[in-house]
């Protein structure tokens, strides 16, 4: 089974990361660029096909490593 885990900065939260991005676009001539928040993508393959006990622990995952759950919230997507 195949699932996603999207991480992104929290409302409110400074990104300067993002800022640099934006900038960078705009010096590359990008017109309409008003503003970039950047994040992280985990794209995991998992044994088994019981959904609600992948979401369970890729949930977990996320509290423990994968995010910060102070600054970032996160989604988790089940695939097949």
């Amino acid at each position: 089974m195949k699932a996603r885990v999207t991480v992104t900065l929290k409302t409110g939260v400074l990104d300067p990361q993002g800022k640099a991005i934006e900038g960078a676009l705009k010096s590359l001539g990008i017109d309409g660029v008003g503003s970039v928040r950047q994040g992280k993508v985990f794209d995991i393959e998992l044994a088994g096909s019981d959904k609600a006990a992948a979401e369970a622990a890729l949930k977990m995952a996320c509290e423990k490593l994968l995010a910060n759950t102070v600054i970032e919230n996160y989604r988790v997507e089940i695939g097949a």
